[in-house]
């Protein structure tokens, strides 16, 4: 913990392995961080800065993309192993649903208008996913890309999603931008 006016450290959080991805509630404390070796997700108090709970990932493993559904007290773990879409009730810790998704997960976006996910895969896509309900999700759309495409970024203020496409061959690297629509 940071104190970002006096430039500070005034805390730690201990963690069971190294973090890969993280989700902030904005109207409550706490932190939601992807704890991959440890095959876990930690839950962190922001105000007692310390976990107040794990979520193991014995059956879906490789998690690294997390997003947050706060109204719905949904949180969105992107899986490699196998490649799987797992949804957590955030106030129980328990999976509720998950959905087959592409290879190669790496970033993971839930666009809160049109109640959607965006989920970018190494394997080549981009998959689009519908929110139904809070328990129920359904594939939309399979966008496809290029092998290795997977960092990504969601702009919800713009309504686009930008996707870094490494060089393959004679392909050159590029950022592709796609808009996002009802």
């Amino acid at each position: 913990m940071i104190d970002s006016a006096m430039m500070k450290k005034n805390g730690s959080i201990k963690l069971a392995a190294h973090p890969e991805s993280f989700q902030l509630e904005e109207r409550g404390k706490r932190i939601f961080v992807n704890v991959t070796d440890a095959r876990q997700i930690a839950v962190i108090d922001r105000e007692k800065q310390s976990v107040t709970a794990t979520w193991p990932m014995a059956k879906f493993q490789a998690h690294f993309p997390m997003a947050l559904d706060e109204a719905n007290h949904r949180l969105f773990a992107g899986c490699r192993k196998p490649a799987r879409l797992v949804v957590f009730d955030t106030t129980t810790g328990k999976p509720v649903v998950d959905l087959g998704i592409s290879g190669d997960t790496d970033d993971l976006f839930y666009d809160p208008v049109l109640k959607r996910l965006y989920v970018s895969c190494g394997e080549g896509f981009i998959d689009v996913i519908d929110q139904r309900n809070a328990d129920s999700y359904q594939l939309r759309e399979r966008i496809k890309t290029r092998s290795g495409a997977r960092t990504s970024f969601f702009s919800s203020d713009r309504n686009e999603f930008y996707l870094a496409v490494p060089t393959r061959g004679n392909q050159e690297a590029e950022i592709r931008v796609f808009k996002t629509q009802k």
